[in-house]
Order: C-alpha cells, then sequence, then structure tokens
C-alpha cells in the first residue's frame, strides 16, 4: 500500500468510525413503550457496533503507525536554493508544517529599523554625518527569504509524488 492510499484509507475509517458511534448512540437505549428497530437482537447489533468501532481505531492506529515508519525511514531529497537537501519524509513534514516559516521570520527581521543616513545635529548643536551600520548583509537576507518563501510549496509538490509511489513499512 502506498502512503497516500493509507492516508486515504485513514480517513475513509474515520468516516465509518463516525457512522457507528451514531448508530450506538441512536439505537443504545430506548423507553419501555418503544419497539426496538432491530428487534430481539438490538442487544447483539449494538455489541457488533462497539466491536467494530474497536476493530476500526486498531486498523486506523496500524495505518498510522506504518505512515510514521515510513516517514522516519524514507530518505527524500529537494533542490533548496540551487542545492540538494536531503531529509527523511517526517522532517520535511515539520519543516513545511512551522519551521521553514519560523526561518522566514527571523530573516525578516532584519531591517534598518526606520534608522535614516544623512546629516543629523548633535546635542552640542554640531551637524554630524550619520550612516547606518547594518550587522547583516542584504543580499544574503533576501536570498535566504526567498528560500523560506519558497521552500513549502517545493516540499508540497515533491511529496504529492513521493505519496503516489512510496510503499508503506508495516
Amino acid at each position: 500500500m502506498k502512503i497516500i492510499e493509507a492516508l486515504k484509507k485513514t480517513k475513509d475509517l474515520q468516516v465509518k468510525l463516525e457512522d457507528l458511534k451514531k448508530k450506538v448512540s441512536q439505537y443504545c437505549t430506548i423507553q419501555s413503550i418503544e419497539t426496538p428497530v432491530y428487534g430481539t437482537q438490538q442487544p447483539e447489533k449494538i455489541k457488533e457496533w462497539l466491536q467494530g468501532y474497536g476493530d476500526i481505531v486498531k486498523e486506523i492506529l496500524k495505518l498510522r503507525v506504518a505512515i510514521q515508519r515510513t516517514n522516519l525511514a524514507t530518505q527524500v531529497s529537494i533542490e533548496l536554493g540551487g542545492k540538494q537537501v536531503t531529509k527523511s519524509i517526517a522532517e520535511w513534514i515539520h519543516r513545511r508544517k512551522d519551521l521553514a516559516l519560523l526561518d522566514q521570520q527571523v530573516w525578516s527581521a532584519l531591517g534598518d529599523r526606520g534608522l535614516k543616513e544623512g546629516i543629523l545635529q548633535n546635542s552640542q548643536g554640531d551637524k554630524v554625518e550619520v550612516k547606518l551600520q547594518r550587522f547583516w548583509n542584504p543580499t544574503e537576507r533576501d536570498e535566504k527569504l526567498e528560500l523560506y518563501r519558497s521552500e513549502p510549496s517545493r516540499i508540497d509538490a515533491t511529496l504529492e509524488v513521493i505519496n503516489a509511489v512510496t510503499d508503506i513499512i508495516e
């Protein structure tokens, strides 16, 4: 089974869980003046649904663990900034989730802070030439910003293909 198939099967199983939960909730108790919808088999139906629910939860767990195992074991290379970067699927997922954005945010914090260059008057009334002293490289900042802005879409594109062709490790 491919990763994408396992992900979709997990979603389908969750829909089945919701259906069973509704049935259990709806038919688990009646008033003495009501007739059971499933007749004398209603108690067995409830037990059957509860058992089925538990079995589906176990299947979802099995699939999720297999996906995690696969994500940790499978190395994927993505070109970023003109270089091939290799990480596990799990690492790429974390980069995509929020880590690339965190890197982008720190590089976005680099700036001139609204400070100006020019001729200013100091406290003694003398005119003084003021220049900005940057402790960072604007070219490097721009390159890093573009790198971290584009990283999530590159990850998405690559993992879509990887998820479609990679077998899960059971």
